[in-house]
């Protein structure tokens, strides 16, 4: 499946246009081989400016976490990438406005058909979690972040829960120093 033209229809979405603060720039990363799938958010501003994804101290945490160097996080023949907002929401009071809701109804039924290969998806942050695990038993037995992201080993259908790298999160990952212990070590066992 070539999904060079899925792509291009992306990057010409704007749908969301009178709602962002500057003109649409989807943000994605997808090719059919891909085997690890990450959605998290959105795009920050640093990303929004560059067109990359994770291009900020939040990716940087992330490819930490996750053991991997830039090359191969940037191989969209191994992961791909598929915010639940694409591009940048603007800001709010503390920190970037939610995603817009827009792209996931629009865009991710039809991304997702076409990553067949996908073994692992990474939920990042609560706007993932909630979305893909909604009339799941997982999310009303945890329906709190902390507490999906502790038991992510119960997760269905290969997804791993994980809290939003970002700096912003310091305080959360010295509440939760199980998340170094345990959680890290089973993330980077099923990427590999």
């Amino acid at each position: 499946m070539d999904t060079i033209p899925l792509y291009k229809e992306i990057q010409a979405c704007d749908v969301c246009r009178s709602f962002l603060p500057f003109a649409p720039r989807p943000v994605i990363q997808f090719d059919t081989s891909a085997t690890l799938l990450i959605i998290g958010q959105a795009p920050g501003i640093k990303v929004q400016e560059s067109g990359i994804p994770w291009n900020d101290a939040s990716g940087q945490r992330l490819r930490e976490w996750l053991q991997m160097d830039s090359n191969t996080f940037y191989d969209p023949k191994k992961v791909a990438i598929m915010p639940m907002g694409f591009c940048y929401p603007g800001k709010g009071k503390s920190g970037d406005l939610p995603p817009r809701k827009e792209c996931a109804l629009q865009w991710h039924d039809r991304i997702l058909a076409s990553l067949p290969n996908i073994q692992t998806t990474l939920l990042i942050g609560q706007y993932s979690q909630n979305y893909y695990l909604k009339d799941t038993e997982f999310l009303s037995k945890y329906p709190r972040l902390t507490e999906r992201v502790k038991h992510t080993q119960q997760a269905p259908d290969s997804l791993i829960c994980l809290p939003h790298p970002s700096p912003r999160n310091q305080i959360w990952l010295k509440q939760n120093p199980w998340f170094q212990e345990e959680t890290l070590p089973y993330l980077r066992q099923r990427i590999r």
